[in-house]
Order: C-alpha cells, then structure tokens, then sequence
C-alpha cells in the first residue's frame, strides 16, 4: 500500500519577481493492494512531480510518503526495496541485452544468480518478451524498450508498482498486452499506481482514480463515483467537468 500525506512541492520561478512555482499542493490520495489507482491530469497538473515523490526521487517540501506504512524519507532503502518504479524517462542500456539490462537491476537489488533468472524466466512469459530476450536493445522499438524497463523495474518482485504512462508510444497489440499484464499484477495482490492520458484505458483498468488539476486534487473515487459527481456518464467528460477546463481534452 502507499500512502500520500499532505504533499507539497515548488519550484524556484522565473522572471523578475522569482516567486516560487507551486507544483503540488497539498496532495494526498491512498492505493491500495490488489488494486490499479489511476493518476489523472491534464499536462503541468503535477503528475509526474506527485510520482517522483513517491518513489523518492523528489523530497517534498512538507507532507510525506508511506510504503507499506515506512516513510520513505526516513527509511528510503526499505521504502525502494519495496517499490518497482517505470519513470517517465525509461532508457535502457544500449550495448546490453534485453537480459543483461533486467540481469544487472537484479544484481544491484542483492538477488542471487539463481533468483535473478528465475524472475527473468516469469517476467519474460509474462511480457511476451522471449523472441528477443537476448537480442542487444540499441534499435529495439518503443514497445520492446518499455517492456524491458517493466522488467527491469519489477525483477525484485516489489508488492507496489509505480508506472508513468507505461503505453505511451505503444501500438495497439503491444498496449492490450500491457494491460493485460496490469491486470496479472492487480490479481496478484500488488498496489498498482499508473498515470495515463487515455480515458478508455483508465476506465478498463483503474479501482480508483486521483484527479489533479492544479497541483492539487480535485476528485478521487472509483470511475462511477467521479461520473456520478461530474454528473456525466462518460468518464472523459467527467474528467473535463472535476478539473474545471477544456484543456484536459488536449493534455
């Protein structure tokens, strides 16, 4: 489970004046286990800011974060241990394989040689990834770059999962794969939290979802309970209606 208490985060400004920009405002929002908690918001809404608190690339300025109930600013090495994180800069290693890329995440995890194959074997099944698991990745497609760095991201078998808009890019097969696989991950009992433009992909998925505008939340619930406050039974025009502006249609 991870929990947002309270989060706020600025950022120096530009200009003559050099007022701080505020870039999330008292955010707080709970995923559960056994649950996709999707992370909703136009552009400049705060989303990757909020994510990068959570998986403690970030310090926020006040508020904190908890991981399976540790905080993550005071014991971060057990906080990441326990968190398998796709940001939203995803390279991989170029001059390695598919393999030597998730290889070399399990060895930095402290995984034996035995356990480290043995999560690449699962992994591999369940990402489609075998016909080119030992290929080297310089020229893979976005697709094949995406899955590897999932694996990579997941190879310590984390309970909680953390992915910035893992099927940007995608094309269509490799996307319903990926969902799929989101779901295995929800049916496994993990804590699964996702950002996401698309609509018909956060209302398949998602248990619940957190909408930012503004840096700050402006609705949480299930699909229906944010459809049934907006007052739409289309979820994209909910969307519109809980952050107050057209632009959500163009985020």
């Amino acid at each position: 489970m991870i929990t947002a208490e309270h989060l706020r985060k600025t950022f120096p400004g530009k200009g003559r004046d050099k007022a701080r920009v505020v870039a999330v405002d008292d955010v707080g929002f709970v995923a559960h286990d056994g649950q996709i908690t999707g992370l909703l918001g136009p552009n400049g809404a705060g989303k990757t800011t909020t994510l990068r608190m959570l998986y403690s690339l970030m310090a926020p300025e006040s508020g904190r974060v908890l991981v399976d109930g540790r905080d993550v600013a005071e014991d971060p090495v057990a906080a990441r241990r326990a968190l398998g994180v796709l940001p939203d800069a995803r390279g991989v290693y170029k001059r390695l394989t598919a393999r030597e890329n998730i290889h070399y995440f399990g060895q930095l995890h402290g995984m034996s040689q035995a356990q480290v194959e043995q999560r690449i074997h699962a992994l591999a099944a369940a990402l489609q990834m075998e016909d080119f698991l030992d290929r080297q990745t310089e020229g893979f497609s976005q697709g094949q770059r995406t899955k590897t760095a999932i694996a990579r991201a997941l190879v310590h078998d984390p309970r909680n999962v953390i992915l910035d808009e893992p099927t940007n890019g995608l094309d269509v097969m490799t996307t319903r794969g990926l969902r799929g696989f989101l779901g295995e991950l929800r049916a496994e009992g993990r804590c699964v939290i996702f950002s996401s433009h698309i609509m018909q992909e956060v209302a398949a998925l998602c248990d619940r979802i957190v909408v930012i505008a503004h840096g700050r939340v402006a609705a949480q619930g299930t699909p229906d309970e944010l459809r049934a406050q907006a007052g739409h039974d289309n979820l994209e025009d909910a969307f519109v209606t809980l952050i107050g502006t057209d632009e959500g249609l163009l985020a």
